[in-house]
């Protein structure tokens, strides 16, 4: 192949040269230098072209300012791969050359090897010398006139710098050649990230992860001998619980194409062995760098198979609730474009998503963008990160903690060898760069109240406002550890459940303007028995009236489908107040909220004898009534198994 290469190489240099000599006078007053630009001819059709070359630098000597023998070196230089040496001998040809629309190819090329080296306005300069020549290579003129929008966004945002200061992350974690693709768990407790010594094909990627203690990360260790294995697995996600990961391995005997994507599950300290996402989710193309959403129901990932906007796009496919997985989704405009759009990493709340993009305009290469979801769930025009996180260069994938506190990126530096090596930075996130909402977790575990052991429960968040679910995960069976992911500007309501135990209800309320802070809440799950007992905290009455808000529709709908899930029981309903107001009042309006609720049972399909009402007023208080804190907490609807 590189003789071929070579030899067409030859072949064009020498019929052009042969040309040259024949029709154009050399633009030097130097007899010597052209008699050895004339010399280098004869090297070039004997095949030394170091000799050529060498005898092309004695003709520069004798006449520094002989052009053609700066763009004939030039040539050879790139036809041997010398890419520096082409790019400093056609820089200094040309500019000693007089403007000829012949030239258009030298132009175009010398405009794109300044882009490369992120020289904005050199680049420029000669996109418009080669447009000025009416050149008739369309894709050429197309990218020309890209670029030069390009250029012009650069400079634009080269001149407003966002404040960004990376710093290396320890060097313990950048330990290796080449690290890249870092996520956190939502507690910010874990740390994972792919890793290989280096790009060279014997060295292969893995899945590496660190624990935070304290303050510090710890050495990273291998996620688990059963997901790496001698051939490649990287490019990997981690739900917020850290319980389901899923990663990109490549020409594995169950591929169902280039690269596919792989799951594995966490039961206590045990991941699960990876299994392929199937026809389903994977195609016959490469599909690859995966991002989960917090509870790990939603998927996006970058895909190269047919029927989408550009040469990569970004996909979304959302879990069953029978753990399969429908039909991945283009997203579609404004998101994806006619280049290459991939790395999504979606934010733990759900609402903004990073990725990187050369087909938006930027700064050059892949730059890093964002996008929001509105309230019609459509993702907003994506907006480029700015300079200089961005630069002429490809950029990384990027991860922002749910408190939009820290980001994780990776960039290519040289290493004390001089050798390229990735690395991984952290940094403080600039406000422009947040995501639209800020998240924290509520993390604990869930127990059996009568035997305290953990236990396997179905953990649903809802929007109370929306009567939307936002989030389901499921408590670890064996240490009944489970993390949701909260959201600022949000009322949520909690449901923990399991089969023969009586549903738990919490309440989380995120409106008002107030510092998110994790939320730490262990659940104890009473089994289904006479005498068994839950506070129903998400219904809400305005202050001294009995009709239940609409937003009390998510818990009510809830307990309608306890009750049908166990058409043995037959519970009361009963009201509670504090003590403002008289005895009597207070007995009223308890007893008329109790009522609302059965009413909205019956009326839902349930029968009248499976339960009985009644109003309790500030009879049986929780806790004295001596704060505005316990007041509210005497202020409930309480439901019991008779």
């Amino acid at each position: 192949m590189l003789k071929h290469f070579l030899f067409a190489c030859l072949l064009t240099f020498g019929a052009a040269s042969g040309a040259q000599a024949q029709t154009q006078n050399l633009n030097t007053s130097s007899a010597k230098a052209a008699k050895l630009y004339d010399k280098a001819d004869d090297y070039v059709r004997a095949r030394d072209f170091e000799r050529a070359l060498q005898t092309l630098e004695e003709a520069k000597a004798k006449d520094p300012n002989f052009s053609q023998a700066y763009i004939r070196a030039a040539n050879l230089h790139k036809m041997m791969g010398n890419k520096a040496a082409f790019f400093e001998n056609l820089e200094q040809g040309l500019k000693l050359t007089p403007f000829s629309k012949g030239y258009a190819n030298y132009y175009y090329e010398l405009a794109e090897l300044y882009f490369e080296r992120g020289n904005y306005a050199n680049a420029k300069e000669w996109y418009e010398t080669f447009l000025k020549t009416g050149a008739r290579n369309a894709k050429q003129v197309d990218w020309a006139r890209h670029q030069l929008k390009t250029i012009a966004f650069a400079q634009q945002a080269m001149e407003k710098p966002v404040p960004f200061d990376p710093v290396p992350m320890p060097q313990h974690l950048n330990k290796f050649g080449l690290q890249y693709f870092p996520y956190t768990t939502a507690d910010q407790r874990y740390f994972i990230y792919t890793a290989r010594a280096s790009a060279r094909p014997d060295h292969d990627e893995n899945i590496y992860i660190s624990q935070l203690k304290g303050e510090e990360w710890q050495a990273p260790v291998s996620i688990s001998e059963g997901i790496n294995t001698p051939a490649n697995e990287g490019a990997a996600t981690i739900s917020g619980d850290g319980k389901t990961l899923v990663f990109t391995s490549c020409n594995r005997p169950d591929s169902q194409g280039d690269c596919d994507l792989y799951i594995a599950f966490r039961t206590g300290g045990e991941w699960s062995k990876p299994q392929n996402m199937g026809k389903s989710v994977n195609s016959k193309a490469w599909d690859s760098q995966p991002s989960l959403s917090a509870d790990g129901r939603t998927l996006y990932f970058s895909s190269t198979r047919g029927g989408g906007v550009g040469r990569e796009d970004i996909w979304v496919a959302y879990r069953n609730d029978d753990g399969s997985w429908k039909t991945p989704v283009n997203l579609g405009k404004p998101l994806n474009s006619a280049g290459r759009d991939m790395a999504p990493s979606i934010h733990v709340s759900g609402s903004t998503l990073y990725f990187v993009s050369d087909g938006h305009i930027g700064l050059g290469g892949l730059d890093i963008f964002k996008a929001n979801l509105n309230t019609n769930k459509k993702w907003t025009e994506p907006a480029n990160l700015g300079y200089p996180l961005n630069t002429f260069a490809d950029e990384g994938s990027l991860f922002i903690t749910p408190d939009n506190e820290i980001g994780y990126y990776s960039r290519q530096v040289n290493s004390d060898s001089g050798a390229p090596s990735i690395q991984l930075f952290q940094f403080k996130v600039p406000a422009e760069w947040r995501s639209r909402e800020t998240s924290t977790y509520a993390q604990g575990r869930v127990f059996d109240a009568v035997t305290k052991k953990p236990l396997a429960a179905e953990v649903q968040l809802y929007n109370v406002q929306t009567d939307s679910l936002v989030q389901q995960v499921q408590s670890d069976k064996v240490s009944g550890e489970y993390t949701v992911v909260l959201t600022d500007g949000k009322q949520y309501a909690l449901y923990v459940s399991a089969p023969k135990y009586l549903l738990n209800s919490r309440s989380f309320d995120y409106t008002s303007a107030k510092a998110l802070s994790p939320v730490a809440l262990d659940v104890y799950l009473d089994p289904v028995k006479s005498g068994a007992a839950m506070v129903l905290n998400n219904l809400f009455f305005d202050t001294g009236k009995y009709e239940l808000e609409k937003k009390s529709k998510t818990e009510l709908n809830k307990i309608v489908m306890f009750l049908q899930q166990n058409p043995s029981v037959k519970i009361e309903i009963s009201g509670h107040t504090d003590d403002v107001g008289s005895d009597k009042a207070n007995q009223l309006l308890s007893e008329r909220r109790a009522k609302a609720v059965v009413d909205y049972l019956a009326s839902h399909g349930i029968s009248k004898e499976r339960f009985r009402f009644k109003g309790y007023g500030e009879a049986k208080p929780v806790k004295p009534n001596t704060s505005e804190e316990n007041r509210q907490l005497n202020r409930r609807i309480e439901m019991r198994v008779l």
